[in-house]
C-alpha cells in the first residue's frame, strides 16, 4: 500500500531510474542540450542589451506606484540611447545609490543647462509626492547616469511569474528543478 506522499516519491524514483537507464553518451548529450539552451538565452539577453542600449532591456513592474499607466506584473521593454533627450512626461527606469531594485516612474520636471547637462525629477503616477524621498540623502534631482532605460512598450501582467517566484522562493526552485529534469530526460525521437 502506498503511503501518503507516495506519488511524489514515485515520481522521484522514476526520475532517478530514467537517469540510471541512460547511457553516458545520452546523458552527455542531454547536459550539452541544456547548456545550449542556457547559453542561447544569455546570448539573446546580451544581444538585447546591445540593440537597446539599456543594461536591463526588460523589467517587471513590482509595485502599484505607476497605476493606472502600468500595473504590478506588467513587463516593460526599455531603450536607453544617450543622445535622446529626457523630457517631462516620459516614463523612465532609474537606479538610486543604496537601492538594489530599479524604480519605474514618470519624469515630472526637467532642468536643462546651457552646457547640455540635464537634471530631472520623477514621481509615480499613483503617488502623492515626488521621488525626492527615494533618492539618496542630499540628492534632489536625477541625472542621465541614473537612468537604466525608458519605457517603449509593455505586456500586461506577463511578469507576474517573476513576482510569484520572488515572493515564493520554494516555487522558483521547484520550477527550475522540473525544467532541468525535463531537459535532461527528454529524449529525441
Amino acid at each position: 500500500w502506498p503511503r501518503s506522499g507516495g506519488i511524489r516519491g514515485g515520481a522521484a524514483m522514476d526520475l532517478f531510474g530514467d537517469l540510471r537507464r541512460m547511457n553516458k553518451r545520452q546523458l552527455y548529450y542531454q547536459v550539452l542540450n541544456f547548456a545550449m539552451i542556457v547559453s542561447s538565452a544569455l546570448m539573446i539577453w546580451k544581444g538585447l542589451i546591445v540593440v537597446t542600449g539599456s543594461e536591463s532591456p526588460i523589467v517587471v513592474v513590482l509595485s502599484g506606484s505607476m497605476e493606472p499607466a502600468f500595473h504590478r506584473g506588467d513587463l516593460l521593454f526599455l531603450t536607453n540611447f544617450h543622445d535622446d533627450p529626457i523630457r517631462a512626461g516620459e516614463i523612465v527606469v532609474f537606479k538610486v545609490e543604496g537601492r538594489d531594485i530599479p524604480i519605474v516612474h514618470r519624469v515630472i520636471k526637467v532642468h536643462e543647462k546651457g552646457n547640455g547637462n540635464i537634471k530631472f525629477l520623477t514621481k509615480g503616477d499613483n503617488n502623492e509626492v515626488d521621488d525626492r524621498g527615494l533618492y539618496k540623502e542630499g540628492q534632489n534631482w536625477l541625472e542621465k547616469k541614473d537612468v537604466v532605460g525608458r519605457a517603449r512598450g509593455f505586456l500586461p501582467y506577463v511578469g507576474m511569474v517573476t513576482i510569484i517566484m520572488n515572493d515564493y522562493p520554494k516555487f522558483k526552485y521547484a520550477l527550475l528543478a522540473v525544467m532541468g529534469a525535463y531537459v535532461l530526460l527528454k529524449r529525441e525521437s
